[in-house]
């Protein structure tokens, strides 16, 4: 059973898998562990990772990025449209109002929706850990913002479902890095003591998330989160570009933001500027060749040119730290560590920034690009069986506060409660009891609308169906369960009906005693189902009648949930393109084998090949392989797979004879020798038989007669063989195959072997002589003094020292 972690990042993803008891980071087919989030169209197949990204310049229209934050949005969202005015490909509204992407795909137009691209990403990663495990992989754990909503979260576990994966747990980016810290730390507090403080500040390429977390011995609570979705390195790049494109428009006369293509170089370039920046405080150009109507364009800056330029960008750093130091009422002094993860951390000015707000340097004894995934791989080997990990408990924090509204019986009035606060512990369950005559409506939202980075603030309508009076015309009470569920997603999962049971019906059906109170409010009780109950004074004895407890089905109405037929229909399609996908490898891979053939045989040809084929053969083959070559480049160049593989073919008809010439003039004097050598050591154990020598004269001479006849016919048989190979040349096919002598020396060995091994017959003693006389193991004159006394008898009842020895060691 396969244990991985996927950090789906913004910009780049990571895969950590748990292998020979730890977690490993592991690589793709191009031997790095960071895999771009990028997917890339083309006429015959799609193009991932890497592969995509490099074709995000030529092919700028049909590859598609930056697509994370679409998830669970509208395409009338004021985030997706202004994020649309700075993509390369073509956004469009998809039927249910979401977000597609028009792309030219197999030369036909197609749209697919955010939920569909994403799955492309998670095939990649996951073919990347199949390949690297050696198995299949279906469960995982993935990452997210923990600014995410439930309408976000469910979008991206739809887009796991799609590719096969079974998602264990969405895990918030900062409580996955706060696992992957605190699992291998051995001086945690215990669990009675006061917990370590610490704060993990994460800047990626898009976002900024702060989390503050206590540690004790076997466990991890976080106790806030904060952030900023909207600042990451992808900003301070687009300042840099800002700045550049402003510069060249002046001084070349030209403007980057007409034409697409030079954008995106002047993006990547600007980002490898705003690294090397990180690590030098010197003048550092930048330079781009045809950049535009084949013109070159320079310039320069400087790391405190830069900071001025970011200015506004490092003031917003403070507010998500202030944020966080309110929600959890902690001061700064009560902070122990402040770990920092994510690629923009590494910009100086960001790490002072962080630095200086809580008084103390800051750590970075995580890797800050591979944290996220090492977390989610840690979470995923708790949750499976098939690991063993040390026991540590993770409790999370729902990021924004949550409310239930419902319709009272008297009209025009609603009932509304906060079920969940702000960092309210998570996963978590509550029980809510109603009064009701017939179903009833529940609405859960935000509560607090502006604190959430999403237009929508509803989460879902829950219909709980099926509520009856009970008989005697009275209100049923009606107990529902909601819940916030390891994903961070908030669920009505349960509704009942506490009906009363009559004596009679006891017998039948499973009960339960319940104290019944006559307080009718709506909401009658509000109880933690993970809390336990504490001390409470005694209360007055209320009578206990029996009853049952009927399921009530729910109807949930979700602010954003893809329908069943259509998640089918894109695991359908996405399985379709995965076998395209792997057909066009295939026929890559036969068009490479033909043009690999035809480039190794031509070398070969003027080398080591040469004596091994005639001038005539030598033109002809010649001439087809520089044919082949030409077609591959014209009309070959777009086949299918069997039009290659019989081009294959065709190559070796003519190249097959040639390559075994050569193997053969190579290995056949090896084996000539061998065999010889064999049939020179049988033929002087036979004459050595005939000569009545003592090692041998115990076997049969029947047997012996066999030897002298099969190492006669062999020597015959080689002879022969030597003869006529000597006669051919070299580019002709050979008089004797290396086979033909690998069965001869095989028939030889076969036939002589068990003859010339046959051992000696033993030869019994007489029972009076000593056994031990006779073995040359036990001849006296070999043995030193202390040998000889120790194989002489007892006398008189005494042992000899040596064995006296032996005897007290034994005792001891």
């Amino acid at each position: 059973m396969a244990v991985v972690g996927f950090d789906l990042g913004f910009q780049s993803c990571y895969i950590a898998v748990a292998r020979a008891g730890g977690i490993e980071t592991v690589a793709n087919e191009f031997s790095d562990r960071c895999t771009p989030s990028v997917v890339s169209f083309g006429s015959k197949n799609r193009a991932i990772g890497v592969a995509a990204k490099n074709q995000q310049i030529t092919h700028a229209h049909n590859t598609v990025s930056n697509f994370k934050r679409f998830h669970g949005r509208a395409f009338n969202d004021p985030f997706v449209q202004k994020e649309k005015e700075k993509l390369s490909y073509d956004l469009v509204p998809m039927k249910n109002g979401g977000v597609g992407v028009k792309v030219m795909y197999m030369d036909e137009e197609h749209i697919f929706s955010v939920e569909q691209i994403s799955a492309m990403l998670l095939t990649k990663l996951k073919e990347t850990a199949e390949s690297n495990l050696k198995k299949p992989v279906t469960d995982c754990v993935i990452s997210v913002p923990s600014f995410f909503t439930d309408a976000e979260r469910r979008s991206l576990l739809d887009a796991a479902q799609i590719v096969g994966l079974n998602c264990l747990r969405l895990m918030n980016d900062m409580t996955a890095v706060a696992l992957n810290y605190g699992i291998y730390k051995q001086d945690l507090p215990a669990p009675e003591e006061k917990p370590r403080i610490v704060v993990f500040v994460d800047m990626g390429h898009s976002a900024f998330q702060v989390s503050a977390c206590a540690f004790n011995k076997s466990k991890l609570k976080v106790l806030g989160t904060a952030f900023d979705p909207f600042l990451g390195g992808r900003n301070f790049d687009g300042k840099l570009v800002d700045y550049f494109c402003a510069e060249i428009k002046s001084k070349y006369k030209l403007d980057p933001k007409t034409k697409v293509r030079a954008l995106l170089r002047l993006y990547q370039e600007c980002e490898k500027l705003k690294k090397l920046m990180s690590s030098n405080s010197t003048d550092i150009p930048l330079n781009i060749e045809c950049f535009m109507n084949d013109t070159d364009v320079s310039g320069k800056m400087n790391r405190s040119q830069f900071e001025e330029l970011c200015a506004d960008l490092l003031q917003r750093i403070e507010m998500p730290l202030l944020s966080l130091m309110e929600q959890t009422q902690l001061k700064v002094e009560d902070v122990n560590a402040v770990e920092i993860v994510g690629g923009a951390t590494r910009i100086p000015a960001v790490k002072e920034r962080i630095a200086k707000f809580f008084g103390k340097d800051v750590s970075t004894t995580l890797n800050a690009d591979e944290a996220i995934a090492r977390g989610c791989a840690l979470q995923c080997a708790i949750l499976s069986p098939a690991f063993k990990v040390r026991e540590f408990s993770v409790t999370d924090a729902t990021p924004f506060p949550i409310s239930l509204l419902w319709n009272t019986e008297a009209e025009d009035t609603e009932g509304v409660h906060e079920v969940f606060s702000r960092n309210h512990a998570a996963p978590f369950s509550k029980v809510l009891t109603f009064y009701r005559k017939g179903p009833f409506e529940l609405e859960a939202f935000y509560s607090d609308p502006n604190g959430v980075p999403y237009p929508e603030s509803k989460i879902g309508r829950y219909v709980i169906q099926n509520v009856a009076a009970q008989k005697d015309g009275e209100k049923s009470k009606v107990k529902v369960k909601v819940r916030v569920n390891t994903h961070g997603i908030f669920s009505v999962s349960t509704a009942s009906m506490v009906e009363p049971v009559k004596s009679e019906e006891c017998e039948d059906v499973s009960v339960e005693t319940e104290v019944e109170s006559q307080d009718q409010r709506p909401i009658e009780n509000l109880s933690d189902t993970n809390e336990k109950k504490g001390d409470q004074p005694p209360e007055a004895k209320k009578p206990k009648i029996k009853v049952k407890n009927v399921e009530l089905p729910i109807e949930a109405n979700l602010v954003w949930q893809l329908g069943k037929d259509l998640l089918n229909m894109y695991i359908e399609t996405e399985g379709k393109m995965i076998m395209q996908d792997k057909l066009e490898k295939e026929r890559n891979d036969a068009k490479n084998a033909v043009e690999e053939y035809v480039y190794e045989f031509r070398d070969k040809l003027s080398g080591p090949y040469e004596k091994f084929v005639c001038e005539k053969d030598l033109q002809g083959f010649s001439a087809l392989l520089a044919e082949t070559e030409g077609w591959l480049y014209e009309e070959g160049e777009d086949e299918a797979k069997q039009v290659y593989v019989e081009k294959l073919e065709d190559l070796k008809k003519l190249g097959t004879p040639i390559e075994m010439r050569y193997q053969e003039a190579e290995e056949r004097p090896r084996l000539l020798q061998e065999l010889g050598h064999r049939l020179q050591y049988y033929a002087t154990i036979a004459g050595e038989f005939r000569n009545k020598d003592e090692k041998y004269i115990h076997i049969d001479e029947m047997e012996m007669m066999k030897v002298e006849k099969c190492v006669s016919e062999v020597v015959e048989w080689m002879n022969n063989a030597v003869s006529a190979q000597a006669k051919k040349s070299l580019d002709q096919d050979p008089a004797v195959h290396s086979s033909e002598i690998k069965a001869k020396l095989q028939e030889l060995n076969n036939v002589c072997e068990p003859v010339v091994t046959q051992p000696k017959p033993k030869v019994d003693s007489p029972k009076e002589e000593n056994p031990l006389s006779e073995q040359s193991d036990y001849k006296t004159e070999d043995m030193g003094e202390d040998d000889k006394n120790s194989e002489m008898p007892q006398q008189n009842g005494e042992c000899h020292p040596s064995d006296q020895n032996t005897i007290n060691m034994d005792l001891d």
